[in-house]
């Protein structure tokens, strides 16, 4: 059947997939990293600091923000859609698989495997509380993230803080960070390539 005109056809190549996947993942991997050191910064050598329980809650926060700004600005192609908001969803699964295949190979010790459960089981934990604060088909717009940002501040802050949550995430920066890093995976997938070129 023929699309009526001006009807876009969606790009149904897999280098849609591969290529938005990868440019996201290297953004989330990215602005996590950003966002953990400003954290671990602020923080100091307090007692209670606990920098992979940072690591992990900033990632599964930007993986599900970065999963939802994908889903909208690919609501024109169903197909690539669904396929790229999983990649996403399951980044912060992907980059643990790929820290303990890395430290087995290292150390010579098949045994760290035994931990790879307990890490999957922590990190569903934690996934499942962004992904039911950020709803899907939803884009993370600047009110959105401001409200669930708090909430991620006070999960990674050791308790006896001297600000609260909303403070610190105020005088750092972080959400417009985060809004920054949404709104060009929005762009890329409404545009179908990165902004700038062409």
């Amino acid at each position: 059947m023929t699309p009526p005109p001006n009807t876009p056809v969606a790009d149904v190549s897999p280098d849609r997939i591969a290529t938005f996947s990868a440019f996201a993942s290297i953004g989330s991997l990215s602005i996590t990293q950003d966002l953990t050191h400003a954290v671990l910064r602020s923080i100091g050598d307090m007692d209670g600091t606990d920098p992979e329980l940072v690591a992990e809650e900033t990632l599964c926060l930007v993986a599900t923000a970065t999963a939802r700004a994908a889903e909208v600005g690919l609501q024109d192609e169903p197909g690539h859609a669904q396929a790229i908001q999983q990649t996403l969803l399951n980044l912060p699964f992907t980059y643990r698989d790929y820290l303990i295949g890395h430290a087995m190979v290292a150390q010579e010790d098949p045994e760290l495997s035994g931990v790879a459960e307990e890490v999957r089981s922590r990190l569903s934990r934690k996934q499942e509380f962004y992904t039911t604060h950020l709803p899907q088909g939803q884009f993370p717009g600047p009110h959105a993230l401001k409200d669930k940002m708090e909430l991620w501040m006070g999960r990674v802050s050791p308790p006896k803080l001297p600000e609260s949550p909303q403070e610190r995430l105020e005088s750092l920066g972080l959400v417009e960070q985060v809004l920054a890093h949404v709104k060009l995976v929005l762009a890329y997938g409404r545009r179908g390539e990165i902004p700038g070129e062409g």
